[in-house]
């Protein structure tokens, strides 16, 4: 019987197809794989293209999504230094870096990465204990300037969990750890308000004796500076007072030797007084100063008189 030519040529390019598909396999990008030779592994791939390998049963192929995985842990609970009772849950981000190591580990579940997670949450939660019973409650809830610190916290149980799985040769690593939730039981609630009342009265004490000390350095300043001024305004009136009197004396001899010069500018002084404004006067010409007037005009008719 005579074989149809295109037949065979499909039949050939088939066994081709199905040989590749046998003894190749495509990574992606985001993905990482482990080769195991007879069950056990032999060639991790973290680049990605395409491989050769072996068909199964001699070789087989397990690939690992390698991008960032998130999961919040479960709430647990934990005591501070001063036995209070916290309750914390924290957001990690972790990703496969070595799929050879990985594989052993969780490749006896359905789910890789749900197992890897897992054992996460269950390091996490004894090591989040471990960590809030090193730290007081301030350290989470604090009304002082110092603040709280969270991020030392956060700092140490992220150091804590890749100690913990760099040991384990998890095949994985935690890239970030952060608290997502720090709540109190009804238990304590009232002790802390109280506590935070107590700290914040301090602190208001504290603000109120810095201001009154402060108002007291003004107020003194201001007590020393007015005592200063009047001193000197003292100083400068009994100056002016001396020069004064001095001049006093100078007049008070000057008029001694002529009393009716004396008596005449006393006057002119009292008229220039009362002129100053512009005004209507009717006086007594016998009355002082007034009297110098009288003859004034006498004289300015007949000033050959």
């Amino acid at each position: 019987m005579k074989r149809n030519p295109f037949s065979l040529f499909i039949g050939l390019l088939i066994l081709v197809i199905f040989g590749f598909l046998l003894f190749s396999f495509q990574v992606r990008q985001s993905e990482v794989a482990v080769v195991t030779t007879f069950g056990r592994p032999t060639r991790p791939i973290t680049e990605p293209g395409l491989h050769g390998k072996w068909p199964p049963p001699i070789q087989r192929v397990y690939k690992f999504d390698q991008r960032m995985q998130n999961f919040e842990d479960r709430v647990t609970e934990g005591q501070t230094r001063e036995r209070f009772n916290v309750l914390t849950s924290v957001y990690v981000g972790w990703r496969i870096t070595d799929p050879a190591a990985f594989l052993p580990k969780f490749a006896g579940s359905a789910n890789p990465i749900a197992e890897a997670e897992r054992k996460l949450d269950e390091r996490l939660g004894n090591i989040k204990s471990a960590v809030v019973g090193k730290h007081s409650l301030s350290d989470f809830i604090s009304v002082s300037d110092s603040g709280t610190n969270l991020a030392g916290i956060e700092g140490e149980i992220l150091r804590a969990i890749q100690s913990e799985v760099s040991s384990n040769n998890w095949g994985l690593e935690v890239a970030f750890l952060g608290l997502k939730r720090l709540q109190l039981p009804e238990s304590v609630s009232k002790a802390v308000l109280d506590r935070m009342q107590a700290e914040r009265k301090v602190l208001a004490d504290k603000s109120q004796y810095e201001g009154e000390k402060e108002a007291s350095i003004i107020r003194s300043d201001a007590e020393r500076r007015a005592a200063d001024m009047v001193s000197q305004a003292e100083s400068e009136a009994i100056e002016i007072r001396a020069k004064g009197e001095a001049q006093a004396a100078e007049s008070l001899a000057a008029f001694k030797k002529n009393p009716e010069l004396a008596n005449f500018i006393f006057s002119l002084n009292a008229l220039e007084n009362s002129l100053k404004d512009r005004s209507i006067l009717i006086f007594d010409q016998h009355t002082p100063p007034f009297d110098i007037l009288r003859g004034v005009s006498t004289n300015l008719l007949n000033p050959s008189r």
